[in-house]
């Protein structure tokens, strides 16, 4: 099928596993909530075959939240369904400080996908940041100095 990338602004709850746990709970009732396959979001995960093969292309593909700016290695199993925090320095890079806002965030990825397949020369972009599928990358956004939304990108299926 090919790798899909997705991307999300949701509200912060808090924490970033709050955020995603609501997160998960909407994506799952948009993609699953007329269908009889599965009656939940565990029941999704547990269906190993369709999980391991295809996936959904979607954030219910990340099950957990890691909190190291390490980058996932293709060679850590544990690292497949992850997501982790854009690191200080490179929010910094991309965004011009530490406290990025929405509308930010959302240019730097309109950004991106218009520089998608632009050749040698392109510019290094937000999207960049995730390069190994089956993982993903958050960011904490702000308004003023209160966080109030969780941006995550990153990349389903081979």
């Amino acid at each position: 099928m090919g790798a899909s990338g997705w991307e999300y602004v949701t509200p912060y709850r808090g924490t970033v596993e709050k955020s995603l746990e609501a997160l998960h709970a909407r994506v799952f009732q948009e993609l699953y909530g007329d269908d009889t396959t599965y009656r939940d979001l565990e029941e999704l995960w547990q269906d190993e075959e369709f999980m391991g093969e295809e996936g959904t292309h979607s954030i219910l593909d990340i099950d957990r939240v890691v909190h190291t700016t390490t980058a996932p290695s293709n060679h850590n199993v544990a690292d497949c369904g992850t997501v982790r925090p854009l690191a200080h320095e490179r929010r910094v890079h991309h965004f011009g400080n530490d406290r990025p806002t929405v509308p930010q965030f959302e240019e730097l990825l309109a950004q991106a996908r218009a520089a998608l397949g632009g050749g040698p020369d392109r510019a290094d972009t937000l999207l960049d940041e995730c390069r190994m599928r089956w993982t993903g990358v958050h960011v904490v956004l702000y308004t003023g100095d209160e966080p109030t939304h969780l941006g995550i990108f990153g990349f389903s299926g081979d």
